[in-house]
């Protein structure tokens, strides 16, 4: 029998209701890109996903429908460790580091196009930046340190701080959703994820997070990365059986998708519509290695997990 649609449009109302309710005072208030208020509403909303996953486990069991184990169902969606422990590990390592290498990839890339200008002797933009943000105060005697230093976090520490949050989206997205679309077939499910994935961004990108040049147009732009870095996350996800290679990859672009402004001229600074790895430069870039993996390391479907 084909599954019921009841689960899926739960899923979908929880966890879009719940991020719309919690980025309501951000509208309400008009608080700028980059605002304190903005960015506690951001880590917030990470939650929503789970919160839907549990709405769907608590659902299913009030209505006395056969299901799983506690144990199973948290293998199908992903909070094990997978059935070859080694490869999550290796594929949980290879998230953590290979992820910012993706973006040093891109941010090269992108200056190589001639998209944005490096400064890496004196570092400009990151210096203006911070002017902009303690006028009047004077500057490190040091910059340099200061990048190295924030550059050094981002890769080795930030990526398992990030966990935590990106959790609160990875078992919602790829741990429950990625396999319950499963039976449209693997690109399809891959890409329609993507899509609501982007979409649940809407409270946020609507308002030109992201790409503040584009305004609302950053809502649908974003989406077009998320299917992209989506698609790597989703193969992280069915390669090992696990949602933690996942959770890390999403935490670690968390922790050095904005290290182009560390490194960036401040006389020709990039536009982030085009360039980096939120860019269309990063986002072709994560869409041809995704398309690599899943055509050389082949995934195993994952079995939707029962309401």
């Amino acid at each position: 029998m084909p599954r019921r649609s009841t689960d899926l449009w739960l899923f979908l109302i929880v966890t879009f209701g719940l991020s719309w309710l919690f980025a309501l005072p951000v509208w309400l208030t008009g608080s700028p890109l980059g605002s304190p208020s903005l960015v506690v509403t951001a880590a917030v909303m990470m939650f929503t996903p789970t919160l839907g996953v549990l709405a769907v486990r608590m659902y299913g069991r009030r209505r006395g429908e056969p299901g799983t184990t506690w144990r199973e169902w948290a293998g199908r969606t992903g909070l094990t460790l997978g059935e070859r422990r080694g490869r999550t590990a290796a594929l949980f390592a290879l998230a953590w580091f290979g992820v910012p290498l993706l973006v040093v990839v891109a941010i090269a890339l992108s200056a190589a196009l001639g998209l944005f200008g490096l400064d890496l002797d004196g570092f400009s933009l990151f210096r203006q930046s911070l002017e902009q943000a303690a006028p009047g105060r004077p500057l490190p005697s040091s910059p340099e340190a200061l990048v190295a230093v924030q550059i050094a976090l981002a890769v080795f520490l930030a990526p398992l701080v990030n966990v935590i949050p990106a959790f609160g989206e990875e078992w919602g997205w790829r741990g429950w959703l990625l396999p319950r679309l499963m039976p449209l077939g693997t690109w399809r499910a891959i890409l329609v994820s993507g899509v609501i994935w982007g979409a649940w961004h809407a409270p946020l990108t609507l308002r030109g997070y992201n790409y503040p040049e584009l305004g609302a147009w950053a809502a649908p732009f974003f989406v077009v990365f998320c299917v992209a870095f989506g698609a790597l996350l989703g193969w992280l996800r069915l390669r090992s059986g696990s949602v933690w290679p996942a959770a890390v990859g999403h935490g670690a672009l968390n922790a050095s998708g904005t290290l182009i402004l560390l490194v960036a001229d401040a006389a020709h600074p990039p536009n982030l519509v085009v360039a980096g790895i939120t860019g269309l430069v990063g986002s072709a870039l994560v869409a041809v290695l995704s398309l690599l993996l899943f055509t050389r390391a082949p995934v195993r479907p994952a079995v939707p997990a029962p309401n």
